[in-house]
């Protein structure tokens, strides 16, 4: 049927026990022509239909509607003997024509009525215990128990938490329904642990896998390390190494990504449509791929990738480096007479890659040049999307597309990379193109062959001068490529090739020097992930502005930090005072100022509105940077603010924020997603220290659509741009608000994991723990809604639409209900 509505999530209204709520979308937005009823049995309910729910933004993203800007929740009434049904049908009508478009098994709903509505998240382990979080809604008191995987009741210790976002989601509840908490265990961490809640008649059962088995796991890997993984575990010790396998091991979450993935591999019948589809611009695509030696096996496999595709125009260019007599000169004679899309150079001598690739580059008449390693394979749409993405965008002249990895016996998918889009400082902390890359042969010329002075990260060398010279590269967030993993590839078994990683620092450092950049490049203990510092030039004012409301503690704390700590020492203190009770906070702020120069304090007296405080403060300001600090912070590192500044000097830079840590070392911020959890949120938030998080995200620098303004330096000339925060974001969302801002003037916005702090968060104004402020939390959540709407609606760009958006933990997104 045309438009059909798509069921995403249904539950009982917590207030009213006979009425289902029912929540959908229509694939193609509005109702338009569409109308629904809701059957029990063959008995239709009465049923009220509200549109455009907007707290469903969220999960209308994570469950594929971007096809629609409307979340549609139904209100069926049940009857008193509606238990007795068999099954409630969601009917969608057009004109005489009504479908079946889903069915919920009564059955299904008896038991959902019995159980609690809840959410368990945010796991942390270490040796010495665990840490889960969670939230359900209550009409009573809820006991909760928590045994492992014998029974054993543990002795936990919990602590009531407010979750204010949980109202996002359930709107007719009040405070006293939602009940957060926070179950802490100390002692022996189990594999596994059943969290058990019971209201009345009603209970829930959790099962939460913990991961210090995987630790443990981790441990025995490292006792087999040899060679090179022995000198990286005296390097740099088992903790970290243990940190790296458990980092790795967390991505192999086989099972769930296999089911994820068929969802979206491309039907024999998608492929014939697309072999069959005529677009204007139909580029033929050379593939290059040096072989040395290749396994036959794997070089079979990959070929028969390539002449699988649905595209094509296609041609395929192998050079053979693996010298005479080479055991490949039988299989590739028998390639090329039976396609002649398919060339090959022989080479009499063997060549190191570069080389190799240079001489199958010689063989290329295409329009676009794709780059391929001779074990690896291509999905069968591979090339399809990429022209279908030249078609869409003609002035593109580089494409570089999401990936996964495949095992030895090509049966087992994992680790897939779902990548941001062209994110340049990202690309100088690591080469996350990888695969599949693809550019247009006029910037192929322009950037030139492979520079065998960089063996080993040649790609990575070869990238970094093609980005230099393109004007438009885009990104497709679909898995094209498949990259063999084996115990030699540097994607499995990194510290087989350090040499390579070496060479990643070189070819960074020579991007610098050739565009202008002085920063110096380092290896960190995270093979093939780069740290920049960058060389200030001169250090100018920066005016650091802080609000306060009494706190005196840790207003003197944060400045302490910053006077005892920093290196940095051109700065001016606006301590922007906000309607404080205390009479010692006068007699504080009158000692700070004689006592120190460069402090000011200047007096807000209006009602809170963290927008204007700040804007208030900048009116006193004389540096042409402005540090926008909470007076809840801390300094950790000396060379923060020149981490800051170093990156703030760029004259594309709009605004810098940095990582900051809870008390107990884990991390609070490490930049914000725009439409994670229906508005904004922080991602790696709770991870260790130095955990790299997803792809290392956590700890490369990198571009992003906001930081938090608890810290954020941002260059004058910006913020005036802007003029300034929004003041009609009193308290939520404004820094989020003001970067998407700066962005949208020209500038970018750095995330630098490198400029460290504490942050004890919100300290001083209090949680949102009362109606009222829950009301004005929501009010403003709607009006970023309407004032952000297409980059809720197309997504944040630095983060890729695969991932969910119903959690900061770069989980998979739910599955659509259908292929596409």
């Amino acid at each position: 049927m045309y438009n059909e509505f798509e069921v995403v999530q249904y539950r009982f209204h917590i207030k009213k026990s006979n009425v289902l709520l029912i929540k959908g979308y229509f694939e193609e937005g509005c109702k338009k022509n569409n109308s629904l009823k809701v059957m029990l049995d063959q008995k239709e309910l009465n049923v009220v239909v509200n549109e455009e729910i907007n707290q469903g933004i969220a999960l209308s993203l994570e469950t594929g509607t971007n096809r629609s800007k409307y979340i549609y929740e139904l209100q069926v009434e049940l009857p008193g003997n509606w238990e007795e049904g068999q099954k409630v049908r969601v009917i969608n009508c057009l004109k005489e024509k009504e479908e079946e478009v889903y069915k919920i098994p009564v059955s299904k709903l008896v038991k959902k009525k019995k159980r609690i509505e809840k959410y368990i998240e945010c796991e942390k382990v270490s040796e010495k215990g665990f840490l889960i979080k969670g939230w359900c809604i209550r009409k009573g008191d809820v006991k909760i128990t928590v045994k492992d995987e014998k029974k054993n009741v543990l002795p936990v210790n919990i602590k009531e938490k407010k979750r204010v976002d949980v109202f996002n989601q359930y709107p007719e509840c009040t405070e006293a329904d939602v009940y957060g908490f926070e179950i802490l265990f100390k002692g022996r961490v189990p594999k596994i642990v059943f969290v058990y809640l019971e209201e009345g008649e009603k209970t829930a059962k959790y099962g939460v896998t913990l991961k210090a088995s995987v630790v443990k796991k981790g441990v025995n890997k490292v006792k087999h390390c040899k060679d090179k993984g022995i000198i990286y575990l005296k390097k740099y010790g088992i903790k970290d190494v243990c940190e790296r396998i458990e980092m790795k091991l967390s991505r192999k979450n086989h099972e769930m990504y296999e089911y994820w993935r068929r969802l979206y591999v491309p039907t024999k019948k998608q492929l014939k449509e697309q072999s069959e589809q005529a677009f204007e611009i139909e580029p033929k695509i050379s593939i290059v791929v040096p072989l040395y030696k290749t396994d036959q096996r794997f070089l079979k496999e990959m070929i028969d990738s390539v002449k699988g595709q649905s595209y094509s125009n296609w041609e395929l260019c192998l050079s053979d480096g693996s010298g005479n007599p080479s055991p490949l000169k039988d299989i590739l004679t028998k390639y090329e007479n039976e396609d002649k899309r398919i060339k090959v150079i022989r080479n009499d001598s063997p060549l190191q890659i570069s080389d190799n690739t240079n001489k199958a580059l010689e063989l290329v008449t295409g329009d676009w040049i794709a780059f391929m390693d001779h074990d690896d394979l291509l999905t069968p749409d591979a090339f399809y999307e990429c022209v279908k993405a030249i078609n869409q965008n003609e002035d593109v002249d580089m494409i570089y597309t999401d990936e996964d990895k495949i095992s030895m016996d090509g049966k087992t998918y994992f680790q897939p990379h779902f990548k941001s889009d062209f994110n340049i400082d990202m690309l100088r902390g690591t080469n996350y193109f990888c695969h599949l890359t693809v550019v247009k042969k006029g910037l192929y010329e322009k950037a030139g062959n492979l520079n065998g002075e960089f063996d080993g990260a040649q790609d990575y060398d070869f990238v970094l001068r093609c980005v230099e010279h393109a004007e438009n590269v885009v990104h497709i967030p679909k898995v094209l490529y498949h990259w063999r993993a084996h115990k030699d590839s540097t994607a499995e078994n990194p510290e087989s090739k350090l040499y390579a990683f070496e060479a990643g620092a070189r070819a960074v450092q020579a991007h610098y020097n050739r565009i202008g950049i002085n920063a110096k490049v380092e290896s960190t203990k995270y093979l093939g992930i780069y740290r920049s510092k960058y060389q200030l030039q001169e250090k100018p004012l920066i005016s650091i502005i802080i609000p306060n409301k009494d706190h005196i503690e840790d207003l003197d704390k944060c400045i302490i930090s910053i006077e005892k700590k920093s290196t940095y020492k051109n700065v001016e203190y606006i301590i922007v005072e906000n309607n404080s009770e205390e009479e010692r906070t006068f007699e504080y702020y009158k000692k700070m100022e004689a006592g120190n120069p460069k402090v000011r304090v200047v007096k807000w007296e209006k009602e809170f509105n963290y927008s204007a405080i700040n804007n208030f403060g900048v009116t006193f300001a004389h540096g042409d940077y402005y540090l926008f600090l909470n007076n809840d912070t801390e300094i950790i590192n000396e060379n923060c603010l020149e981490e800051m500044m170093g990156y703030c000097q760029r004259k594309e830079v709009g605004a810098v924020g940095a990582r900051l840590f809870y008390e107990d070392g884990t991390i609070q911020h490490a930049e914000v997603i725009v439409g994670l959890q229906g508005v904004a949120g922080h991602v790696s938030t709770g991870l260790p220290h130095d955990t790299p998080g997803y792809f290392g995200r956590a700890i490369i620098a990198h571009d992003c659509s906001a930081v938090t303004a608890a810290c954020m330096l941002v260059k004058k000339e910006a913020f005036e741009k802007v003029n300034g925060f929004d003041t009609d974001l009193a308290v939520a969302f404004n820094d989020i608000d003001f970067c998407l801002k700066i962005r949208e003037a020209g500038y970018l916005i750095v995330y630098n994991p490198y400029a460290e702090l504490y942050h004890y968060e919100s300290k001083s104004r209090g949680m949102e723990d009362n109606e009222k402020k829950v009301k004005r939390f929501m009010g403003e959540i709607k009006r970023f809604h309407e004032k952000w709407f297409d980059i809720l609606y197309n997504g944040d760009p630095y983060y890729n639409p695969n991932l969910t958006l119903l959690e900061n933990n770069f989980n998979l997104r739910h599955p659509c209900n259908k292929r596409g």
